[in-house]
């Protein structure tokens, strides 16, 4: 008997490296070197790999880098919120009010449509449109709501976080979707049956149930948000900043032991994040 154990272990453990090798090679030595790069010092011509703390005390000590990280979770929040609630709509309607299983598949590829485009095509697109003799004025203008263009739809927070929500509604939908339809229809039935009205079994029954699905999204959501450089760039025309413009212009500048230091903090914002959101919902055991 032991020795049969000892055979299943091994033959565990000899399906498990090839996947734990490339875990090892892609995600932990790459991380584990930006850590070390952090603590490296730096001049404005050459990078001395001694251990110092010098980046962390600049980093933590500037103000700058509390408006930046500020500014990060603004958006994050804001995109988090606008997305669940589109992205809670659409699979609602998918799930619960489109009857036959081919107008769902047909309706959810139909969302998938624009991520056949480069995400910088999409994004950008929005430019000739929110500019000012684009066609949200020119509509705007016509209708007579305005009698002049109007500069804060581009190049500004409210162009960043309509492009976040156009690029990343799609990662709430998803899980969101697969959450709903996994529901057992007889429990909403049961909820009827029992006098609830369709709020209340919207809020009692379907919500809680698609808890993983919510969560799933909303780390998907927040970490391609926080992560993000290129859509803060564009769409505020360079007026406003994330961390990730932080660590592009430290790259950009030869400054690589900056933007680890910035990258480390980044990260474990990020899993500070998805640690407290786990603490909600168990997705493992939900799903």
């Amino acid at each position: 008997m032991r020795a049969g154990e000892t055979n299943r272990h091994l033959s565990g453990w000899l399906l498990a490296s090839p996947l734990t090798l490339v875990l090892i090679l892609f995600l932990v030595l790459p991380i584990a070197m930006i850590v070390v790069v952090s603590f490296w010092q730096a001049t404005e011509f050459s990078i001395i790999p001694a251990f110092s703390w010098e980046n962390y005390d600049f980093l933590f000590g500037s103000p700058v880098t509390y408006r930046v990280f500020g500014n990060t979770i603004k958006y994050a929040l804001i995109v988090w919120a606008f997305t669940l609630g589109i992205g809670f709509t659409v699979a609602y309607f998918l799930a619960f009010h489109v009857r036959t299983q081919t107008w769902q598949i047909a309706l959810f590829l139909l969302c998938t449509i624009p991520f056949w485009t480069s995400n910088i095509i999409r994004m950008i697109s929005w430019i000739p449109f929110l500019g000012r003799n684009g066609l949200a004025n020119s509509a705007l203008i016509s209708a007579g709501i305005t009698d002049e263009p109007l500069d804060w739809l581009l190049y500004s927070d409210f162009s960043v976080i309509l492009a976040f929500v156009h690029l990343y509604t799609l990662f709430m939908v998803v899980p969101i979707f697969n959450t709903m339809m996994r529901i057992d229809k007889s429990l909403i039935e049961a909820a009827y049956d029992g006098g609830a009205s369709g709020f209340q079994t919207l809020t009692n029954v379907i919500i809680p149930l698609c808890k993983p699905g919510i969560m799933i999204g909303t780390i998907f959501v927040v970490t391609l948000v926080m992560g993000d450089f290129v859509t803060v760039r564009f769409m505020s025309g360079s007026q406003s900043a994330n961390v990730g413009r932080l660590i592009q212009n430290d790259i950009a500048l030869l400054q690589y032991p900056s933007a680890s230091a910035t990258a480390v903090v980044l990260l474990i914002t990020v899993l500070m994040v998805i640690g407290i959101l786990l603490r909600f919902v168990d997705i493992r055991k939900e799903l």
